[in-house]
């Protein structure tokens, strides 16, 4: 193409971006328009507005979010025609809807990011927009077919990946390459795990294929929406514009800790504690926690009713507690059976004294009499209900788990291994947190909070039919013939009732993540090689349908009860339901800093092959060595300079190093310069120091230095050592 002719291309796609920024500002009056009257409450009923105004909020969000690069590319057919691709889907209403700019997850889309010259798709032409803010910049064009290809769309991958790192995680829907594609776009119900190296950009693929589930399953998924799990908030924070940004927002963001609403993390396990709380071996030592508070009485516990002192002896208390076990009700829903049979046997046993000499079975009315009465007193009586608590206690989660933790003897009762011993009870750590959500479950409700609330239900009825008797009787008054009709006919109690009870006004997220018991119709988990069986457990819970997008590197793995093959997690539950796809390009580290990182990973993990970086910095890693009293001085001079460039830094050590991050709170995160303190430490903590170490180093989209103050480690002798940074 001339310059001439460019120019001309040029003004002409500016013009046509121009006007699709009016359609959608259009759009965006529209839908305040709507907005604003849904608010007034103009017609419908209260639940009708409601969700009006819900659906309404939602469109104005989209449109929001495709402000800033609403189309960012062209595709042109080889008989003519030419498509325009964008963030989300605009049409002509005066013409037949006919679409003036295709969404991204459109199938039509698709060849966008998947055409090459061998495999054109009957394409001739991808163009690729520059785009700042509303404003058309500059264009790439790839012609398919020619013979030298034309010139390559690579031009706009290379920019996103070279440009200055922002505070979070940028989307990637104009430059996603063939191999994302295929991932994002993959049709399968179960299961899906991606694996990749640093920087291969598996984060942001799952948060794209959530956008297209979302897309194209929308009916089905939005009603439950995504629960998303990350290894940190600082991870979370980082990733958590991408969505919006692609006009999702029914998506529910957590930690692991965060999956019991209402749970505060504040202590951390040792290594060995969390391995040993990851197994799924410690569902027997909950089972016999539980079992071990099933007591049997040493001594008959005497029950003082008023005409005579009966005993819950052994024998009786066994009897109830087989009866109980064997009902297959969780633990705190057992109890009414438990109570049920106590209370037979004391009743009987209690009759057969009082009535002795001239109460006998034959009189019916009288035996079933004195039962009711005994029944009413055992009810009322503080000492039964205390013999009940001792020997089959309500017991909540927290508490169960807590007085296991500090009690050597019962540690030993529940066949539990000592080292779970702790001085507070309460402290909960992150690897308490499926213990505590598979209690729930194990205990079951407190079935007599779960009556008191039903009560304050029937009484709420019983109000609302009294005032509906009182409109009843105006009624008669303001009628003024038989055919009169008003509103309180068409009403019944429990629909007044309904008037009373305030209504819910939270978004779908924030009902999510307050309710335990909810259930998403997908789940993507990051960093899933740290979560531990009984994480999984959680998740499984979590998503009935077992629809998930698992993200991890089993090369990066830092926990102890992490996995070590995907099978072994996943095989449990989803027998062969889940597919394993991987990607093998670098968008993030460069080569020089790869190179590195690479010969590490051949020292640790010799069989698992390193990402090919897609591009080259033009800057060598160095390193320095120095004093202990040098080390505070060294560590300011590099934010002082990385302070006064474009972009992001960090200083990653060991634990204790001032200024510094531990590796895995870095975890997913990027960032433009790297300093990693003292590496020679991260090595040796632990068995897994070198998977953290590789983590430190594979952080820096363009410059990494080292300081260490002993010999530097020998796999990182390829740096080149330096006085001052490069």
């Amino acid at each position: 193409m001339s310059t001439q002719g460019y120019e001309d291309e040029l003004r002409s796609e500016r013009s046509y971006v121009a006007g699709l920024y009016t359609r959608l500002d259009a759009e965006r009056a529209r839908a305040k328009g709507k907005y604003t009257a849904a608010l007034r409450g103009n017609g419908g009923t209260p639940m009708e507005r409601d969700v009006e105004v819900r659906a309404l909020a939602k469109e104005m969000k989209r449109l929001d979010v495709a402000d800033n690069g609403l189309c960012f590319g062209r595709l042109d057919t080889l008989s003519g025609e030419h498509s325009y691709i964008g963030r989300i889907g605009l049409f002509d209403k005066e013409n037949d809807y006919e679409p003036v700019l295709l969404d991204w997850r459109a199938p039509a889309s698709r060849a966008f990011y998947t055409a090459t010259g061998a495999n054109p798709e009957n394409m001739r032409r991808r163009r690729q927009f520059h785009t700042r803010g509303r404003q058309l910049v500059d264009f790439t064009d790839e012609v398919f077919g020619r013979p030298d290809g034309g010139e390559r769309g690579d031009a706009a991958l290379l920019a996103a990946v070279n440009a200055p790192r922002g505070e979070g995680m940028r989307d990637i829907v104009a430059t996603i390459q063939a191999e994302q594609d295929a991932i994002i776009r993959l049709d399968h119900p179960g299961v899906l795990v991606i694996e990749g190296g640093p920087g291969t950009g598996k984060t942001v693929v799952a948060l794209h294929r959530v956008a297209y589930l979302l897309y194209t399953q929308r009916e089905r998924m939005e009603r439950h929406g995504v629960l998303v799990v990350g290894p940190n908030p600082a991870f979370l924070n980082h990733i958590g514009r991408v969505l919006p940004s692609l006009g999702e927002s029914d998506v529910v963001f957590m930690t692991t800790g965060d999956l019991v609403p209402g749970l505060r993390v504040t202590a951390e396990d040792t290594p060995e504690v969390a391995r040993l709380k990851g197994s799924l071996k410690i569902l027997d030592v909950l089972a016999a926690a539980i079992a071990d508070r099933q007591r049997l009485p040493k001594h008959p516990l005497p029950i003082a009713l008023r005409d005579v002192t009966m005993r819950i002896d052994a024998e009786t208390a066994e009897w109830a507690r087989d009866e109980a076990r064997a009902s297959g009700l969780p633990h705190n829903e057992a109890r009414a059976v438990f109570t049920e049979i106590v209370t037979y046997v004391l009743t009987e046993r209690a009759i057969a004294r009082i009535g002795r000499g001239w109460l006998t079975r034959e009189d019916r009315e009288a035996w079933e009499q004195l039962r009711a009465d005994l029944l009413e007193e055992l009810a009322d009586d503080d000492t039964f209900t205390a013999a009940l608590d001792e020997l089959w206690p309500i017991l909540t989660p927290e508490n169960l788990l807590a007085q296991l933790y500090t009690s050597p003897e019962r540690l030993r009762a529940a066949g539990a291994d000592q080292a779970l011993l702790r001085a507070d009870g309460d402290a909960w750590t992150v690897s308490d947190v499926p213990l505590l959500d598979e209690l729930v479950d194990l205990l079951g409700r407190d079935k007599p909070a779960d009556q008191a609330a039903e009560r304050e239900r029937k009484a709420e009825a019983e109000y609302a039919a009294g005032v509906l008797d009182i409109l009843k009787m105006e009624r008669q008054d303001l009628m003024d013939d038989e055919d009169h009709l008003l509103a309180q006919d068409l009403l019944h109690a429990e629909d007044l009732a309904d008037r009373f009870v305030e209504r819910d006004t939270r978004d779908l997220v924030e009902r999510a993540a307050a309710d335990r018991d909810w259930t998403y119709r997908h789940v993507v988990v990051d960093e899933a090689q740290e979560l531990s069986e009984m994480d999984w457990r959680v998740l499984m819970r979590r998503c009935p349908g077992r629809s998930f997008t698992v993200v991890g590197d089993l090369a990066q793995r830092r926990s102890a009860a992490g996995a070590t093959s995907w099978d072994t997690m996943l095989e449990p539950y989803v027998p062969g339901r889940w597919v394993y796809r991987s990607l093998s390009v670098n968008y993030r580290t460069p080569a020089e800093i790869m190179t590195v990182a690479a010969a590490l990973l051949a020292e640790f993990a010799p069989g698992v092959q390193p990402p090919e970086s897609v591009r080259a910095c033009g800057v060598q890693p160095w390193s320095r060595r120095v004093t202990e009293d040098e080390l505070p001085a060294a560590i300011e001079e590099f934010v002082r300079d990385e302070a006064g460039r474009e972009g992001t830094s960090v200083v990653i050590g060991p634990p204790g190093v001032p200024g510094a991050v531990v590796a895995s709170e870095t975890k997913g995160l990027e960032f433009d310069a790297v300093l990693v303190v003292e590496p020679e430490r991260i090595l040796a903590d632990g068995p897994r120091g070198a998977a953290e170490l590789y983590v430190a180093l594979t952080r820096a989209t363009q410059r990494l230095g080292i300081l260490h103050q002993g010999p530097l480690p020998q796999v990182l002798t390829g740096l080149a050592e330096t006085g001052t940074p490069a």
